[in-house]
């Protein structure tokens, strides 16, 4: 028999509309044995019945609910039907893209928190984040290898937010053989992914359709692609037309990468330069020099760890926004991004006006991006919204 957890009084709201977090400081009382992932059924204090999750003892997030169902059962069963749902959804999104890569499960906005699984053609790489989703790996490996055909499937929960959870970093090979790198196909870009050691689950699917949306503003220029990673963005703009592209990362292994993808796709080396340093610097020095492209690409990392860095993050946000605006020619073209899920679009979209406004430049938007489809949002779970970019033309 699950333990129960019983909220205090008016701390029901957030479950009645189906959120799938209660916080610590809304939890009243915990009756019954309790471990760390168990599984515990949630009551207002009035005793009203609310949903079903996983209780994380170590973590502010108390609870993460699993289902507002009263009859469902977290059981193999459970999970199959998650990941088929998914599955259903991620194939037509794959086939629009000519993909063989996708998120196949979005954590929460999937109904299935803490769980993340990325799929690289036939490897699917897992990260399990919160105490109720380590409790049931082995559950969620048995719904993969039923639901689709796959070569292996591997464990890359190296990430310090598990810490929150009690969990140790962790990875571990969970079924089969898996390589070092795998070859997927993006809107018929290849892209070669290093599951092993490539950041997060090995690639940044997320940026998919921005990437294409580079490539539909890159003919006939040179392009300036700043937090390259392995240069993927390079590779679209390249596909689109342009002229030559430059890769700054701080990585050397990952602009190598960047230049092997150049190789894999066919394009000329020469059209391609790769420059290892601090963005930040990099920028001065091409403000310093009037250095300028037809098109800069910003695509950093995460600057918001929580909401008390979020005024800091926005001034790291404006102050590369200001260098990247710099670097574009008259009439150009800025593609500027925030990952950051902490950080709203409205906020991001001020901290860019003012960034064109200390370059001295007028900026208009063309389009508003987000994260690819395979990334979705529930209505329920807002958070689930976390990339935000936008393509603007700098005056």
């Amino acid at each position: 028999m699950s333990a129960k957890i019983y909220l205090q009084p008016g701390r029901e709201k957030s479950l009645l509309r189906r959120h799938p977090w209660v916080f610590e400081g809304a939890v009243a009382a915990v009756k019954g044995r309790c471990r760390l992932g168990d599984t515990v059924d949630v009551f207002s204090a009035d005793n009203k019945w609310l949903g079903r999750g996983a209780y994380s003892p170590n973590s502010q997030i108390r609870v993460r609910m699993w289902t507002f169902d009263q009859n469902e059962t977290v059981d193999n069963a459970f999970f199959c039907r998650k990941i088929e749902s998914a599955w259903q959804l991620r194939q037509q999104i794959m086939a629009r893209s000519n993909s063989n890569a996708c998120r196949l499960i979005a954590a929460e906005s999937d109904g299935l928190p803490g769980v993340t699984v990325d799929l690289y053609d036939d490897v699917a790489v897992v990260q399990l984040l919160s105490a109720g989703a380590d409790k049931h790996r082995d559950k969620i490996v048995w719904a993969l290898q039923r639901t689709l055909s796959l070569r292996a499937i591997f464990e890359r929960s190296d990430v310090d937010v598990r810490q929150k959870e009690g969990l140790e970093p962790l990875i571990q090979t969970l079924w089969g053989d898996v390589p070092q790198t795998v070859d997927i196909q993006e809107h018929g870009v290849t892209i070669r992914v290093d599951l092993h050691t490539g950041h997060k689950t090995g690639f940044y699917l997320d940026q998919r359709e921005n990437r294409f949306a580079a490539s539909r503003y890159a003919q006939n220029a040179s392009v300036l692609n700043c937090f390259s990673y392995t240069g993927t963005f390079a590779c679209y703009a390249l596909r689109g037309g342009a002229t030559h592209v430059t890769n700054v990362d701080v990585s050397q292994p990952a602009l190598d990468m960047a230049a092997t993808h150049i190789e894999l796709n066919g394009f000329n080396p020469q059209q391609c330069s790769q420059v290892k340093g601090d963005v930040f610097d990099v920028l001065r020095q091409y403000h310093s020099n009037q250095t300028q492209f037809d098109m800069v690409i910003l695509d950093p990392p995460k600057f918001v760890d929580s909401k008390a860095s979020l005024t800091r993050a926005c001034r790291g946000y404006k102050d590369i926004n200001m260098y990247g605006i710099h670097a574009v020619k008259p009439g150009g073209i800025l593609l500027t991004f925030s990952c950051s899920g902490l950080m709203p679009a409205d906020l991001f979209q001020k901290v860019v006006a003012d960034a064109a406004l200390d370059a001295g430049r007028q900026a208009r938007i063309l389009e508003h991006l987000s994260q690819a489809p395979d990334h979705p949002t529930a209505l329920n779970y807002p958070e689930g919204y976390y990339l935000k970019g936008l393509i603007c033309q700098i005056e």
